[in-house]
């Protein structure tokens, strides 16, 4: 069992920046995957960022704007979020893939135009 605790949502006009974070409890390993991914009413969840010890990816929305970080010692994985635009509001969550996913309770990020 993994217990994620994301934070560092809000409010922040369009070409602003955020900066979410997520600390991770529970059994896991280095090597299981981290990422965080969106939902916003109406729309399809979005796996935004992933990241493993090999390598990091990004949805096309976001690439350039968005850097996923990770701290393996702490458990802890963050996203920085930069040039901000209405269309990235949504609920983001964190999440890990052992044996199967598990996420946090999500954390709201609104873009205001």
């Amino acid at each position: 069992q993994v217990q994620l605790v994301e934070s560092g949502g809000g409010l922040v006009q369009a070409g602003g920046s955020l900066r979410l974070s997520c600390a991770a409890s529970g059994i896991m390993y280095a090597t299981n995957t981290m990422g965080w991914y969106r939902q916003a009413p109406g729309k399809q969840r979005e796996v935004v960022a992933t990241i493993k010890p090999s390598s990091t990816d990004y949805a096309d929305s976001v690439k350039g704007r968005f850097t996923i970080s990770r701290n393996y010692t702490k458990k802890t994985v963050t996203l920085q979020m930069d040039s901000l635009k209405p269309e990235d509001t949504a609920v983001y969550y964190c999440y890990v893939r052992t044996f199967k996913d598990f996420w946090g309770q999500g954390t709201q990020v609104t873009v205001s135009s």
